[in-house]
């Protein structure tokens, strides 16, 4: 079967649906790839680098035409004649809003499927365009605050004085969040990031920011998305989001459910904040999180704070959201060819196919039917036992708690202090070494973040691997004692060097790059 890449129908749209890299992939899986002349011209990516990948440069009819026809928007005007009958498209679509396009694809034989409805489950990860264009968003608000911010993200330190970094402050910890908070901390930004799923604070704090917390929090719904919130939720969070902006020199705000955006700041809480403060507003495409957005626009409001309300983000980088586009079609398409024979085959079986199609042989199939993905199912309640009456003992006087523990620590304590009076100086001397590395590495392990966890394993490997050295040395000892905690040591220590090594491997294969 050929695939088409046609040029995008919109012309202020610089993204592209395939890349060079991607090409080669798709050809590899048996199809036979043709992209339009000057596709890739908005992504700076001439056509002479398709033709080097395998791709044919054709004309517009010519990509239209194919068997499978890839793009990032949905068909423009015109552009549903050009497909052929009973083709696929592959594309970004809005089939709630656009319902005559649906019907025109239904009319034109056309399989249609919908990148935009990929389910939220882990096995489609790797076909999420949603997340990976929240992602590069993310990334990209960062990048326009700071070009809007009057001062310096991280502080500075000079012969002319010291400058403090400026305070960012996130709305909403999903994919277009925590890509917002990690560009904004690696800038040197002092970032608070709040979220109303309260979960979320590890992932937040594992970052370097710190997560705002509020009395009131919200849980997910079945469908991966943060369920709306209560009036008194409402009111917990409003609160929480005026103070915080007030403080902050840029605001992010990401908050989406199911493509609409509710109103987290506003008129007042603008008016609020200092002059020249950033508002960035990632959810202007669903109307805004802020009272005062215009989608598509950066407008200056009377008390100088600056509001960003682009639509338009990833295509402000697109070179690489071209191709983590890209990838995630050759993903989808890996899906659809399970032979690699260049034969495209949809089974409606599967609940991410059957989740993202929207016509298919002149039926439409949209909507699709609901996925369970991310609730827990609730425990059974227990059956009502009727307790048996019993006679009521004595009140006894209440232990004090922690009394145990004390008594506890005071043995141990004069244990060791026994043992210190009644032992050789040598003995006392190692004792007291290791009383103190055992206090120092519980204060220096448990203040490890977890983003270095990682590099904290390999520390403990060397460690580790000087214990197994030292118990090696002390096996030949003629002393029965210590020849026995020498092979003890050997093998504990020999189990952490290899467990944290092979623990470390699995890491760090997560983060290799496909061959």
């Amino acid at each position: 079967m050929r695939i088409g890449v046609p040029k995008e129908s919109a012309p202020d749209q610089r993204l592209v649906a395939a890349t060079p890299q991607t090409v080669g992939k798709l050809v590899d899986l048996g199809y036979e790839v043709v992209v339009e002349e000057g596709a890739g011209s908005g992504a700076s990516i001439p056509d002479a680098l398709y033709t080097a990948a395998g791709a044919i440069v054709v004309d517009a009819a010519g990509a239209w035409g194919a068997d499978v026809v890839i793009t990032v928007d949905g068909p423009g005007d015109g552009d549903v004649e050009r497909l052929s009958e009973g083709a696929t498209l592959v594309a970004r679509l809005a089939p709630d809003d656009t319902p005559e396009l649906v019907e025109a694809l239904r009319a034109r034989g056309v399989t249609a499927l919908n990148l935009m409805s990929v389910p939220r489950i882990s096995r489609a990860q790797a076909l999420d365009v949603l997340s990976t264009m929240s992602n590069v968003s993310g990334y990209r608000g960062i990048i326009e605050a700071a070009e809007s911010y009057a001062g310096m993200f991280g502080g500075q330190v000079t012969a002319a004085g010291s400058t403090p970094p400026a305070r960012v402050f996130v709305i909403g910890a999903g994919v277009a969040g925590l890509a917002a908070l990690g560009a904004a901390g690696s800038l040197g930004a002092e970032v608070r990031a709040y979220d109303v799923r309260a979960d979320v604070a590890e992932q937040i704090e594992s970052m370097g920011a710190t997560f705002v917390r509020v009395e009131a929090e919200a849980q997910e719904s079945a469908d991966g998305y943060a369920k709306e919130l209560t009036a008194d939720q409402e009111a917990a969070t409003a609160a929480v989001y005026a103070a915080e902006s007030a403080a902050a020199d840029v605001v992010v705000t990401t908050a989406l459910i199911r493509g609409k955006a509710p109103i987290t700041i506003t008129a007042e809480m603008v008016a609020a904040m200092k002059p020249g403060s950033v508002v960035v507003d990632l959810a202007a495409s669903g109307g805004g999180n802020c009272e005062l957005t215009v989608p598509g626009e950066k407008i200056v409001t009377d008390n100088g704070v600056t509001i960003i309300g682009y639509t338009d983000l990833p295509g402000r980088m697109p070179k690489h959201t071209s191709q983590l586009y890209g990838t995630n079609i050759v993903n989808l398409m890996k899906l659809l060819t399970p032979a690699k024979d260049g034969e495209l085959v949809l089974d409606l079986e599967d609940v991410v196919q059957r989740g993202i199609t929207v016509t298919r042989a002149g039926e439409i199939l949209w909507p699709p039917p609901p996925v369970q993905v991310s609730a827990t199912p609730a425990p059974a309640p227990a059956a009502p036992v009727e307790a048996a009456p019993v006679a009521q003992a004595p009140a006894k006087p209440a232990k004090k708690k922690g009394t145990g523990t004390l008594i506890g620590g005071a043995i141990t304590a004069a244990l060791v202090v026994a043992a210190v009076a009644f032992s050789t100086a040598t003995f006392a001397s190692h004792l007291t070494v290791f009383a103190l590395a055992v206090v120092v590495g519980f204060y220096v392990v448990t203040g490890v973040t977890h983003s270095l966890h990682t590099p904290l394993m390999a520390q403990t490997n060397a460690i580790s691997g000087i214990i197994l050295v030292g118990s090696l040395l002390q096996i030949g000892s003629d002393d029965l004692v210590v020849t026995i905690l020498a092979v003890v040591a050997a093998t504990f220590a020999s189990i952490n060097i290899f467990g944290g090594f092979s623990v470390a491997s699995r890491m760090l294969a997560m983060f290799q790059k496909e061959a």
